[in-house]
């Protein structure tokens, strides 16, 4: 680590990044947070960290590689916090395989704090690197499109309805769906961002996501609208 070569500044050693990325590639088993997210991760947090000063490229790119590392054990007990679980896994492991304890502690730090719906708020540069980093990949079309995934997955509706039989818009909705989710996190996650970086890549795609959510809404609430007032004419009751 910290070595030069041909002119370049080489901050991690090949065969290490490859042994993490060996062992994140073991613990991937969620289509919408697998590997192909990892790596948007990572280079998220490379693209904002040539803002940024003083960086610890190893820990960054360690703690990008391992951040959820801990989503199977979430998502077989949702009790657990991925974040917490996916911490203390990297830091065993890390120690385990020889690297120092204190250099393991700063990028088990920066995993337990990256998650968006926690008070555990990161207080490292890389930490608060890699929190922008994992929030840029649910902002604009990656963000609906993983979320669409994560909802079939867990046999989640697009959308509820109200009382009076009309989609609900998802704001305020107790019962999880795709719209629920966009009202609770997607439509909000644009302002909480540390970076000057990922603030300007966020508003880029804010956009789309907002036009794809409109859109939608429009098309199945008119659906219900439309449907419901022509399906009347077909039913009726029998009073006799």
């Amino acid at each position: 680590m910290g070595q030069v070569e041909k002119g370049r500044i080489a901050f991690m050693e090949k065969k290490t990044y490859v042994l993490l990325e060996n062992y994140m590639l073991s613990c991937m088993d969620d289509s919408a947070h697998d590997s192909g997210h990892i790596y948007r991760v990572l280079y998220n947090a490379l693209e904002i960290a040539r803002t940024e000063k003083d960086v610890d490229y190893d820990v960054l790119i360690a703690a990008c590689l391992l951040h959820d590392i801990g989503r199977k054990e979430q998502f077989e007990n949702p009790a657990l916090c991925h974040a917490k679980v996916g911490s203390e896994k990297a830091y065993g492991f890390l120690v385990e395989h020889g690297f120092e304890a204190d250099w393991a502690g700063k990028v088990r730090d920066c995993i337990r704090t990256h998650r968006y719906r926690q008070s555990d708020l990161p207080q490292s540069l890389e930490g608060r690197i890699l929190f922008d980093a994992d929030k840029l990949d649910v902002t604009g079309a990656l963000g609906i499109a993983r979320t669409l995934i994560y909802k079939g997955i867990v046999s989640e509706p697009l959308y509820s309805l109200l009382p009076d039989g009309t989609v609900s818009t998802g704001e305020g909705d107790s019962s999880p769906s795709f719209f629920q989710e966009y009202k609770y996190k997607l439509e909000n996650v644009y302002e909480s961002f540390y970076t000057v970086r990922a603030v300007q890549i966020a508003k880029e795609r804010q956009h789309t996501a907002v036009e794809f959510y409109e859109c939608l809404y429009r098309e199945v609430s008119r659906l219900y609208l439309d449907g419901r007032e022509e399906l009347d004419k077909y039913i009726y009751e029998d009073f006799s």
